[in-house]
């Protein structure tokens, strides 16, 4: 099964992080990609950039809007994603909690639709 592990990111707690902190994490989870590459768990990860250069896009009554920023005023923003095959949520959860970006926010696992 795939599990979509998405990284929020506690803006405060990012803000208060050293530049070495940041390289300390950095390192950690490109050698947490390489060991899940190696087991067969990873299918796709990635970054995003700074939310303030989100475009979010709502479309009602068949008309297009579209406003600055992600989709909702929170503390934590989203910071990337991890696309992992596991045998069930129990080893997805495990392998979320190896990640040492969740020292940054939060980490959602949440099982793919399969389609």
């Amino acid at each position: 099964m795939r599990y979509l592990c998405l990284f929020y990111i506690d803006q405060n707690l990012a803000d208060a992080a050293s530049k070495e902190e940041w390289a300390e994490i950095d390192r950690e989870s490109l050698a947490s990609n390489d060991e899940l590459k190696r087991s067969g768990h990873y299918v796709a990860s990635n970054a995003l950039a700074d939310p303030r250069t989100a475009k979010t896009l709502r479309v009602r009554a068949g008309k297009a809007s579209w406003t600055d920023g992600p989709f909702a005023e929170t503390k934590e923003h989203l910071g990337g994603f991890l696309l992992i095959e596991a045998k069930n949520l129990a080893e997805a959860m495990e392998i979320a909690e190896r990640d040492s970006l969740a020292r940054m926010g939060a980490i959602e696992v949440r099982e793919t639709a399969g389609f």
